[in-house]
Parts: structure tokens; sequence; C-alpha cells
């Protein structure tokens, strides 16, 4: 396995002037590229970066710089298969000679990244590439340019980079792969990064969450507050039905019944058989009511366990022809489980979570919360609601993805054995 390094590491080396290497992920580009803050280029670091790259030197940008620069689309219609979005070419009018040289693009990227400048410090067409960056970077899309303006952000620089595509030393014709890099990076004693690694380090470190709306909701399980949030970069809405005094008797706000439910509109609302998601919510609010204090966060854009809705649908119809529930996204291109827990922790620390009780039968989603530093005190099992459509699910469950779902096996026994088991008349286990 690659050995990367800290995100932290990367950032520091960004803000003193250095370039670091960020490989994209393997589904994606799977190509690593040399990154340096625009406003930190010399020539000494563009010669170095056109030695060992592709040579087509692009400087991401935020989409509100490239507004102020007048830099429209290179191409009215998008058609990069990954959607990078290259505007018109620039050279700096002043101060160069014919603008390809290591000094010259170097004036003309400082000069990008300079805030006092405008669209007619420039001439078009150049030989520096701008590229828009998405607002959000990458947690709105997992890219080399958005990567590129949030290390420059987190180093406190200007929100501009400089990016090209390293070239295999191994095969010139090629671009270079993970292991490859980390040999490059040591060799040069660069920071290799991963773009997932930044994703994770913005969720895990930055809020991105806010405070929408607190209002009453009287349920058939009694009086719940709706607290709605809803996520800043892909404005995707969750909600907390939150029952007593979160901060408890001694105000620290520890050990709080919790359960993080994932949004799935076939089974919670259409009471669909083929899983157990709508019997879980059902008692995840009648276990936190008893209780009389604690909450049921429900993580909208997990449907699916990420997918979404209509991927899910898909992949139904690979289970009906036989595949499991893992297989079936497998077969999709999809992952097993793509969800992430980053938003659902900030939204419990805003209620004032400290430490929680988490009622899951999936050990995964305790690792999820604990990572983002929510403690984890006690793994409080849901019952098992387990019918004839949603055995083979609760098997793959189980079996697969590492469930912990006590009175399966008894379930299956009295099935086999002719029965009908507690679980199937709605009974729990």
């Amino acid at each position: 396995m690659t050995r990367f390094d800290s995100i932290e590491r990367a950032v520091a080396d960004i803000a003193a002037g250095k370039a670091v290497v960020v490989v994209d992920d393997e589904d994606r580009e799977n190509e690593g590229d040399l990154i340096f803050a625009a406003e930190k280029a010399t020539p000494e670091l563009v010669a170095f970066m056109v030695r060992y790259t592709s040579g087509y030197l692009c400087v991401p940008l935020s989409g509100e710089d490239c507004d102020r620069l007048g830099l429209p689309p290179m191409f009215a219609t998008n058609q990069d298969k990954h959607g990078t979005a290259y505007t018109v070419t620039v050279d700096a009018r002043e101060g160069i000679g014919t603008g390809i040289s290591a000094s010259d693009r170097a004036a003309t990227m400082r000069l990008l990244a300079d805030p006092d400048t405008g669209a007619n410090d420039f001439t078009r067409p150049g030989h520096v590439v701008p590229l828009r960056a998405k607002d959000g970077g990458v947690l709105r899309r997992p890219g080399h340019t958005e990567a590129a303006v949030d290390l420059a952000r987190m180093a406190d620089l200007r929100p501009a980079g400089v990016i090209c595509e390293i070239v295999s030393q191994k095969d010139e014709g090629a671009m270079a792969q993970t292991d490859e890099l980390r040999v490059f990076a040591d060799e040069h004693d660069l920071a290799l990064i991963s773009i997932a690694d930044l994703i994770a380090w913005r969720r895990k470190h930055e809020k991105h969450v806010v405070r929408v709306a607190d209002a009453r909701i009287p349920t058939g399980h009694g009086t719940f507050r709706a607290v709605g949030y809803q996520s800043i970069y892909d404005e995707v809405e969750h909600v907390a039905l939150v029952r007593g005094d979160i901060a408890g008797p001694d105000g620290d706000g520890n050990d709080v019944l919790v359960r993080v439910h994932s949004e799935c509109l076939t089974g919670d609302v259409f009471g669909s058989l083929r899983c157990d998601c709508g019997p879980q919510l059902d008692a995840a609010l009648e276990m936190v009511a008893a209780e009389e204090r604690g909450i049921v966060l429900y993580m909208r854009g997990h449907e699916g366990r990420g997918i979404g809705l209509l991927h899910k649908l898909q992949a139904y119809q690979l289970q009906d022809a036989g595949s499991d529930t893992v297989d079936a996204n497998l077969q999709l291109g999809l992952p097993a489980d793509s969800r992430d827990y980053g938003i659902g922790a900030q939204i419990l620390v805003d209620l004032g979570v400290s430490s929680m009780r988490l009622l899951t039968n999936n050990p995964a989603k305790r690792v999820g919360l604990d990572g983002y530093g929510l403690h984890v005190t006690e793994r409080v099992p849901m019952p098992l609601r387990a019918n004839a459509e949603n055995l083979t699910y609760l098997r793959t469950k189980r079996d697969r993805m590492g469930h912990d779902l006590t009175g399966l096996d008894e379930y299956e026994n009295g099935r086999s054995a002719g029965s009908t088991p507690a679980s199937e008349n709605g009974a729990t286990s």
C-alpha cells in the first residue's frame, strides 16, 4: 500500500512555496499532479514542473476570480470527460517576452493570483491555461483543480494554484502511477497526498452545515423537536428529531442515546419489505422516546447506502436476478457503501452531544463517528425485523458487511423448521 504524507505537511509546504504531489482516485484519472501556489510561482518552480510533467501548465482559480478577470470557458459546451473547466488561455500583458519561458509563465501565474489585477492586465490567447474550480472545492468535485485551490486557501494564500500531470520516467508515453509517484516524491523531498485524504481532512476540520429551523413535531411516539440543517456545499437537507435535554443532568452532553438513520424512501415511506429501514426508524423513535433523552438523526443523501434512489432501484433489478446487495452495487460500478458520517457528526456536536450510546447493528457506523471526535461509549443493538422478503438482504449485511444481527440465526432456524418466527409477526428479537 502506498504511503501518503499528512495534509498538514502538504499545507505547510504550499505556504512555504514548495510543490507537492497530489493523486486522485484510481477510478478517476488515477494520475498525480505537481501542485504549488500561483502567487509563489518562480522560474525555478515552473522549470521543475515542465521537466517532470506533460508541460501543459494550468492555473486553477476560484469562480469569483475567473469572473473578475474576464475568463470565459474555452468552449461553450464542456465535453471534457472529467468536467475540467478550461478557460481561455492568457499571458501577462506587460513585463514578459513571448510568454512561453519559465520566467514568463511564472510572471503570468503570479499576476493571475494577484487580487489587484483585472481583465485588461492579460492578453488572449496565451501560454497559461486558467481553470475554473467548483465552489466548495474537493467537497463538490474531487479533482486536482479543486485540490489546488483548497490547498492554497488552507495555506492562507490566494485561492490560485498551478498544476500539471507528472509523466512516468519508466514509460515516457504514459503518466506516472501511485507507486512511481511515491518514489518521485521521496527523491525530490516532496509531500505526496491523496485527494481522498484532503476531502476527509476538510470534512473533519471544517464546519459544513448550518442550522436552519427548530420546530415542535408531535409523533405517534410523542413530541420531538425537529431541528433542520443544510449542508453548505451540496445543499442537502438533514433533520434531527430531538427528545429531552441533550446536555443532561450534568450539563456535559454525555451518553446521549443516538440513532443516525440513513434516508430510505422505499423503506421509510413506502414500507418496502426488501429492507429493514422502516422498522428500524420506528424502533429508534420508540427507544429514544422511552429514554426521554436522545436524538434520531435522519441523514438525507444516504439513499441506497449513498448511491441514490434510481441507482438503488437498478440494484434491486440485479438482486432480483440473483445478486446480493453488495454485488449489485459493484456491478453498477458503485461502491458497496459510500456513506460519509462527517456531516452527521457535525450536527450532533452542534446539538451538544459529547459522547453517545449509538443505536446500530453496524460496527462501521461507530468507527465513522469516532473518527470525527465523537466518543461512542456503547453500541446499543437495534431489534431485528426479519421477513421472507429481506432475509437475503439481512444475511448479506451480516456475512459480508459485518453487521451484528442477533436473532437472525434463530429466525433462519425457525423458517427451516416450518414455523413462523416472532420477528416476522412484528415482534423484536
